[in-house]
C-alpha cells in the first residue's frame, strides 16, 4: 500500500482546522493548506504595517534545542513595535514557528519576514527544500497548481502555464500552507508547483516564510 501511494499523483489536503497541516507528512500529499482567519488584531496590524509604506526584509536562525523553551522573537519588526497589535503578532509568528518545529522534531528553523510590492517569484516553480511554511499576514497570496495542470518539464516557460490562476488554488490572507519541495525523502519531481502573486501597483504583501534546516 505505501509503495502504491508513492506511485498515485500527489494531491493537496485543505481544511479550516490546524490539524491538516500534518497531512504535510504523507507521501501523496505535497501541500497542505490551513484555510484559518486572521484574529482582527493581527491583520490590522498588518495592514497598518504595510501603510507606512517602509521597507522590511529580516532574516532569523532560530535554534530550539528545547521544544518547550520560549522562543524569542523580540528583535522581529522591532522598528514596528509601537503600532498596535505587534505583540499579539509576534505571539501568531511563535505559534507557528512552535508548530512547524514540532511537526518535523526541527532543531533548526530559518524565518523569513518581508515586505513585498512586487512578485517575487512570478513564474511557476518548485522549491528545492523539504518543506516550507508559506502564510501572507496581509495582501495577495501564493498560487499553487494540482498535478498535471502544467507540465513539470516546461517550468519557467510562460508559454506552458495556465492562461487564468485555476479557480481555488490562491492562498488568502491568513492561510498557513506547507509547500513540500524536491528535497522531502522521496519527493524528488514531486515537489508542488506555485509561484507569486501579481501585486498591483500602491499594494503590497506581508509574507512569512518558515524553512526546516535542522
Amino acid at each position: 500500500m505505501e509503495a502504491l501511494a508513492l506511485r498515485l499523483p500527489p494531491r493537496a489536503a485543505i481544511g479550516d482546522n490546524p490539524a491538516v497541516l500534518g497531512e504535510a507528512l504523507r507521501d501523496e500529499v505535497n501541500l497542505a493548506v490551513w484555510e484559518r482567519q486572521l484574529p482582527l488584531h493581527i491583520s490590522d496590524y498588518a495592514r497598518c504595517l504595510l501603510g507606512l509604506g517602509e521597507p522590511l526584509s529580516e532574516s532569523l536562525t532560530l535554534e530550539l534545542p528545547d521544544p518547550e523553551a520560549p522562543i524569542d522573537l523580540s528583535n522581529l519588526a522591532r522598528r514596528f513595535a509601537d503600532i498596535d497589535g505587534h505583540a499579539g503578532f509576534l505571539a501568531d509568528v511563535a505559534w507557528l514557528v512552535r508548530a512547524f518545529a514540532c511537526l518535523l522534531d526541527a532543531r533548526r528553523i530559518g524565518l523569513r519576514l518581508r515586505r513585498l510590492d512586487r512578485a517575487m517569484c512570478p513564474r511557476y516553480h518548485v522549491d528545492h527544500v523539504p518543506l516550507r511554511l508559506i502564510t501572507t499576514y496581509a495582501g495577495a497570496g501564493s498560487h499553487w497548481l494540482q498535478e498535471g495542470q502544467m507540465p513539470r518539464s516546461r517550468l519557467g516557460d510562460p508559454a506552458a502555464e495556465p492562461a487564468a490562476v485555476p479557480a481555488g488554488q490562491t492562498l488568502a490572507a491568513g492561510h498557513v500552507a506547507l509547500f513540500k519541495g524536491e528535497k522531502w525523502l522521496g519527493n524528488e519531481g514531486r515537489g508542488v508547483i506555485h509561484r507569486s502573486p501579481d501585486v498591483l501597483p500602491g499594494e503590497a504583501r506581508l509574507l512569512l516564510t518558515l524553512d526546516w534546516l535542522a
